[in-house]
């Protein structure tokens, strides 16, 4: 299992910048993959940014250029740096990780984090 503790979120105009934090209770090296998924009110949730154990990563097309996902080992903590931040990016940002045990993979999730980007 892992605990995931979120922060960063806040309220910004649009254009300007915001970075969020995740930490997890264990190792980021032995967890799968550690992602970043929001959620705007009436839509579902949507992968935002995600690495891997391996640091690979993978954007959203939308965000892509803006966003920007990286760790620090020491701290066991991912971040998503967001720039040239815009009122449709307005959502609860999740952390998630993802955990294998054998052939199955486990979803964890943070609270959530409100980015409310003002026009």
């Amino acid at each position: 299992q892992v605990q995931l503790v979120e922060s960063g979120g806040g309220l910004v105009q649009a254009g300007g910048s915001l970075r969020l934090s995740c930490a997890a209770s264990r190792s980021i090296f032995s967890i799968r993959a550690m992602g970043w998924y929001r959620q705007a009110p009436g839509k579902q949730r949507e992968l935002v940014a995600a690495m891997t154990s391996g640091g690979s990563t993978n954007y959203a097309d939308s965000v892509k250029g803006r966003f920007t996902i990286s760790r620090d080992s020491a701290k066991n903590t991912v971040y998503l740096q967001m720039n040239g931040l815009q009122p449709e990016d307005t959502a609860v940002y999740y952390c998630n990780a993802v955990i294998v045990r054998g052939e199955m993979n486990y979803n964890y999730w943070g609270q959530g984090t409100q980015v409310t980007v003002s026009s």
